[in-house]
């Protein structure tokens, strides 16, 4: 069987997404006739059934479902092919680093100031996105690098190595009943009003950024478990109290997987440096 086409993908995507080939056809700019023909083609080159048709609605097979998980993976792959190809052959290229605010571990400046005197930097372009958007932009080739956090993020498609690993802190406003306790539990923040971050279920206000998370707590409409790191950054109206058996949060660098930029292998090798040196000079501390 032939590889197959973009053109395809995109057609599957389209009606997979709508379940219905009229919208489909208009969200593409195109005529209705033609993406049917283009379906059922797919569907004889295939070899199975993708789309269960009836006279009052459409659904996916088993075979649908798994098809749209990969054409959507190959379409942003060559998305992400385009834009880097595209970065690359700039007079003056630029690495970009994707990252949410404050989630460094407090060692990012450490970082570029190191990078920068390396023979194969180049410059570095920061882009600091909303919570859980870092591997989104990092997949569709919007970033060469991002700061990801483990168990919270999909690494799936990237290299990766460890930077740090912290534990947890909880975020309250300083008039906070438990704003002066020296350590917590997490059966101290019983029935308190916990975020709810975008995709995941929770019954709090959902937060797309820091500044956002960091407003809800100082008005008292919220409080906030987070990585240890989140103090450095607090407002003076906020305290965070270690919370001892709070979320290990791990912080990686990630790249695309089999990258074969130096730009990236020079900023992986520091990132992975200055870690390693923050971490022996707070154990000696």
């Amino acid at each position: 069987m032939d590889g197959l086409e973009t053109r395809e993908l995109k057609y599957f995507v389209a009606i997979a997404e709508e379940l219905h080939f009229g919208r489909a056809a208009e969200r593409l700019g195109i005529a209705q006739p033609p993406l049917s023909r283009a379906i059922k083609q797919l569907e004889q080159r295939l070899g199975v059934m993708l789309i269960e048709r009836t006279s009052r609605h459409n659904t996916l097979t088993p075979a649908g479902e798994v098809l749209l998980h990969e054409a959507r993976k190959a379409l942003e792959a060559v998305a992400a092919a385009a834009r880097r190809t595209q970065r690359a052959g700039h007079e003056q290229p630029r690495l970009v680093l994707v990252m949410k605010a404050a989630s460094d571990g407090g060692i990012l400046q450490d970082i570029l100031d190191t990078y920068a005197a390396e023979p194969d930097s180049i410059p570095v372009q920061l882009r600091v996105c909303g919570v859980g958007g870092q591997a989104a932009v990092l997949r569709d080739g919007r970033a060469d690098v991002a700061l990801l956090h483990l168990p919270w993020d999909d690494i799936s498609g990237f290299d990766t190595e460890e930077l740090l690993v912290e534990g947890a802190v909880a975020v309250l406003p300083a008039w906070h009943r438990l704003a002066g306790r020296t350590s917590l539990c997490m059966a101290d923040l019983e029935g308190e009003t916990l975020p709810r971050w975008p995709g995941k279920p929770g019954t709090g206000p959902e937060v797309e950024d820091s500044g956002q998370l960091m407003q809800l707590i100082a008005v008292g409409q919220a409080v906030a478990v987070l990585p240890s790191s989140a103090w450095q950054h607090l407002r003076r109206d906020l305290v965070a109290v270690p919370v001892l058996d709070g979320p290990i949060t791990t912080v990686l660098i990630a790249w695309p997987e089999r990258s074969r930029s130096r730009a990236v292998a020079a900023f992986v090798r520091v990132a992975t440096r200055v870690a390693e040196q923050t971490v022996r000079h707070a154990g000696s501390a």
